[in-house]
């Protein structure tokens, strides 16, 4: 690896990580706090993904992640995906493990939430009118 940092980022709904790559002994921390900590073990598990699927290359980086806006599941999703950006670009070999796991990890999921239409409160079928 060089010796400079990787920077990658990744977004999800209306959160946006990113995470930084830099030499190390397997270290990952999400807005300054470990892994290990970080939410609920879902969540630490859905932005540990790429790390497990990654194996030996993990543990030779420090990943810094900061994530911001959202809720904690798009945040969880931003920041993996940020995550397997750094790593693919750290290796690419990875790169073809983590399309044939889940293409989520490489390609943002740009799904947003629609709109809500003018004079009404939900974004779909406006109200009926009745004229009698």
């Amino acid at each position: 690896m060089k010796d400079t940092n990787i920077i990658a980022e990744g977004k999800r709904k209306r959160a946006v990580a990113r995470a930084v790559l830099s030499p190390g002994k397997g270290f990952v921390s999400v807005n300054g706090i470990a892994l290990q900590q970080y939410g609920d073990p879902l969540l630490q598990l859905r932005i540990g993904e790429p790390l497990t699927l990654a194996g030996d290359i993990a543990k030779n980086v420090n990943v810094s992640v900061s994530v911001m806006g959202g809720g904690v599941s798009g945040q969880a999703d931003a920041a993996r995906l940020a995550v397997a950006r750094a790593l693919v670009e750290h290796d690419k070999k990875l790169e073809k493990i983590f399309a044939e796991y889940d293409r989520l990890l490489l390609v943002a999921d740009v799904r947003q939430n629609e709109a809500c239409k003018p004079n009404d409160s939900k974004p779909r079928a406006k109200r009926q009118k009745s004229y009698r």
